[in-house]
């Protein structure tokens, strides 16, 4: 048997066009690949709402208990054309990230020295359990006391709501890395903060960007709230105390323009900055999907 070869038929394959095959990938439709964006789906759902919006109070039809979605629109952009509502969200925003940038550095501050010690990391972690779950409004009398009736009042309610979620998920995150990418940092040679920005923070990224944007969330309505409450400082004020003052002359489409440029500063805030970080780090590094 092993002296015997076995002949086979030679074959020979001609080239198939593909139109041959029929279809092998069916083609997207107009509507399918604008369907497919994130941006026009989120936008559907938001008309959807202001649809909803528009019929519930034309139904109800009481402007002082639930204005109109058009009523609510009018008075956004009169209140943007004369530029009130303009220069009370500018205030916001600037004490918002006076408070934000210092809450951010201190809670980066508490990170670092928790995870370079064991002692360190009892201190965060004690401090975190006791004053993570205080609500940050409860503290503005105390800080008016402190602080008196300025901005500092408000920074430092606005430190409480920053500090604790990110110093919290930034210490997760840096506990969660596995002890593969550390030894890789330490066969390297990296050591201190070299070691902390080319292996900690990568691979801690997703948690540290969780904790920024909680922490931004509850910074966003802890001031709104404070302004409600503290008022105005030297004559002006936020947007808290732009809601305060129509709703004590019963504007209430202006009340409603107020809470919607909250909404909105949010909605920019979460869709242009983070989501932009989100594509570019931890989308972009496969970490996320």
């Amino acid at each position: 048997m092993s002296d015997l070869q076995v002949q086979r038929a030679e074959f020979v394959r001609e080239q198939v066009e593909m139109s041959a095959f029929g279809v092998v990938e069916k083609p997207l439709t107009v509507w399918e690949k604008v369907f497919n964006r994130d941006e026009v789906r989120k936008g559907l759902i938001l008309v959807a709402l202001a649809v909803i919006w528009q019929a519930y109070a034309a139904h109800l039809n009481n402007p002082l208990l639930f204005p109109t979605f058009s009523s609510t629109i009018e008075a956004l952009w009169d209140h943007m054309v004369n530029g009130s509502l303009l220069t009370k969200a500018w205030f916001s925003i600037k004490v918002l990230l006076m408070g934000y940038a210092a809450g951010v550095v201190l809670a980066t501050l508490l990170t670092m020295v928790a995870i370079t010690s064991r002692l360190g990391n009892d201190f965060l972690e004690t401090l975190t359990a006791m004053f993570n779950p205080l609500p940050a409004i409860a503290l503005l009398p105390l800080s008016l006391i402190w602080f008196g009736l300025g901005n500092g009042s408000l920074i430092f309610v606005l430190i409480h709501s920053v500090l604790w979620p990110v110093a919290l998920n930034t210490h997760s995150g840096f506990m969660s890395v596995s002890n593969t990418m550390r030894m890789v940092g330490r066969n390297y040679g990296l050591g201190g903060f070299r070691y902390v920005s080319k292996i900690l923070i990568p691979a801690a990224f997703p948690n540290i960007l969780a904790g920024l944007k909680i922490g931004w969330a509850f910074a966003w309505r802890t001031l709104i709230a404070a302004e409600l409450v503290f008022g105005a400082t030297s004559g002006s004020g936020g947007l808290g105390w732009f809601i305060y003052e129509n709703k004590n002359e019963l504007e209430i489409p202006s009340v409603f323009a107020g809470l919607f440029t909250v909404i909105l500063i949010g909605l920019i805030v979460e869709n242009l900055i983070f989501r932009n970080i989100e594509h570019r780090t931890v989308r972009k590094w496969g970490m996320q999907n």
